[in-house]
């Protein structure tokens, strides 16, 4: 396997190993497999500059796709199965994809898909892959600034935007990664979120294999799942989010689970309740958290290990340019609370087909979440902006009152929003999933001295779930609409 054959980033590490969905490649049969994508991709007509869409549960193949895509100068879309054909079709026409390449576990693309547009099936063939050679990817020069990535955010209100990464900005999290976790060849990473996210691909799994490290992907996670891979590969790495810590945590078999082969888990997404980083630092397991948002490529600001032992709860340090800004833009000093801002090379170039800048002329993104620093330099996530919750002049972070409600009896999850009101403009409600020893009125008792009283729930409403992405984070809109729909007709 010569060297001409791999994008630069990826021949800097020594040797690797992908295992998942039956597969088990060394670095040079996931080579091999990224010289078979690219062949495919050029047998379908597909040059430099074109999108090359992905949809499936997690597989090798997708790190393949990747790799054949950096090589030949095309963009690869991660596609979110869990989305609805109607979704996926505005995703499928706004990226103005050319091919679609069809995973494993997701039903044809066909329901969605306009029919010009080939689908091709991921596993390619059963051919050796280690005997693959040769400089088939692409030629000349390799372009870091040309998009790599378009990733479609989450899309929580309205339609998503495709936030385009360079394979520059790719790079720089790679680098930043590998700092953060340490990674190297003694390690091996557990790869459970969903790599259509960049948070599951360029977190750990991506950096990992840049560092010689193995990595084991499960499909999908489940529970069990993913205690039978911590028995048997014994993983020293794996990053969550909120959502899969409490379905781990609150699983039967969580308390027989053998943790101690992980020396940290990373997690992020949104933040991440107390409970939850003490339900596995009691464990002997350190939560480092890790800040971003799909524009930042993600990592922006992170905990060391050190820090998650002595400081949890905070989101760590800057890994690029950050600050803290009030209304008007002005840098906040610390101990303010403003809006966070990011600059540096990881950033977005853009959002794809939008004529609006993603970022202020001198390279500042606004991410819309709000945040402090603290004396010891170290920063603390408090809410997105857009949660924020004005009552009668005053402002409530749902965030900060949904710490307190974690610790409420009978809660087993819970948000929380605002609602209209007519005296105060709005109030705070409860969403929850009620669990053994329920009791609204204890709940709503559990705030008092905790919290002021413009900030305590007026209204507890229960739900068999809380309204999620495929992230895990909570739909605020959605939220919202069982909180108003409860007040209107007293059903609570």
């Amino acid at each position: 396997m010569t060297p001409a054959t791999l994008p630069a980033w990826f021949r800097q590490g020594p040797g690797c190993r992908l295992s998942g969905g039956g597969h088990d490649w060394d670095r040079e049969e996931l080579v091999g497999a990224s010289l078979e994508v690219a062949d495919r991709l050029r047998a379908e007509g597909l040059v430099a500059g074109d999108h090359v869409g992905w949809i499936g549960w997690n597989d090798p193949w997708m790190i393949a796709a990747l790799l054949a895509c950096a090589r030949s100068g095309m963009v690869l879309v991660p596609l979110n199965w869990r989305l609805a054909p109607e979704e996926l079709r505005w995703i499928a026409a706004d990226a103005e994809l050319r091919l679609v390449f069809r995973g494993p576990g997701v039903a044809s693309p066909r329901a969605w898909l306009p029919p010009h547009i080939p689908v091709v099936p991921a596993a390619l063939s059963d051919v050796a892959l280690s005997e693959l050679g040769g400089p088939q990817i692409g030629a000349g020069e390799e372009a870091p600034d040309a998009p790599l990535l378009l990733v479609y955010t989450s899309g929580t209100s309205g339609r998503p935007k495709g936030a385009m990464l360079t394979e520059s900005a790719v790079v720089a999290n790679i680098r930043n990664a590998i700092g953060l976790f340490g990674l190297g060849p003694e390690d091996h990473v557990l790869t459970v979120l969903p790599m259509f996210h960049v948070g599951g691909l360029c977190i750990q799994t991506l950096p990992a294999l840049c560092a010689g490290t193995r990595v084991t992907m499960l499909p999908r996670f489940d529970p069990a799942g993913f205690f039978e891979a911590l028995a048997r590969d014994r993983p020293t790495l794996t990053l969550l989010v909120p959502a899969v810590m409490r379905a781990l945590v609150q699983d039967p078999g969580w308390d027989a689970a053998d943790l101690s082969c992980l020396r940290a888990v990373g997690a992020g997404s949104s933040a991440v309740p107390p409970d939850l980083i003490a339900a596995f630092q009691s464990r002997g397991v350190p939560v480092q958290q890790v800040y971003g948002a799909t524009e930042s490529g993600p990592i922006a600001i992170a905990q060391s290990i050190s820090e998650a032992w002595v400081a949890a709860g905070s989101i760590g340090r800057p890994i690029c340019e950050a600050r803290v800004v009030g209304p008007d833009g002005t840098p906040l000093p610390p101990g303010a609370t403003g809006e966070i801002e990011l600059r540096g090379p990881n950033l977005l170039s853009g959002y794809w087909g939008q004529a609006a800048a993603a970022t202020r002329g001198d390279g500042w993104f606004a991410t819309g979440d709000v945040g402090h620093v603290d004396a010891e330099g170290r920063w603390w996530f408090t809410d997105r902006l857009g949660n924020l919750i004005v009552s009668g002049g005053e402002n409530i972070y749902p965030a900060e009152v949904e710490r307190v409600l974690a610790g409420a009896p009978g809660v087993l999850e819970g948000a929380v929003c605002g609602i209209p009101d007519p005296k105060w403009g709005e109030v705070p409600v409860a969403v929850v999933v009620p669990g053994p020893g329920f009791d609204a009125a204890a709940v709503l008792g559990h705030f008092e001295g905790r919290l002021a009283r413009f900030k305590q729930p007026r209204d507890v409403v229960t739900v068999a779930s809380l309204p999620r992405n495929a992230l895990g984070k909570v739909v605020l809109n959605a939220l919202r609409a069982l909180a108003s729909g409860c007040r209107a007709t007293g059903d609570c």
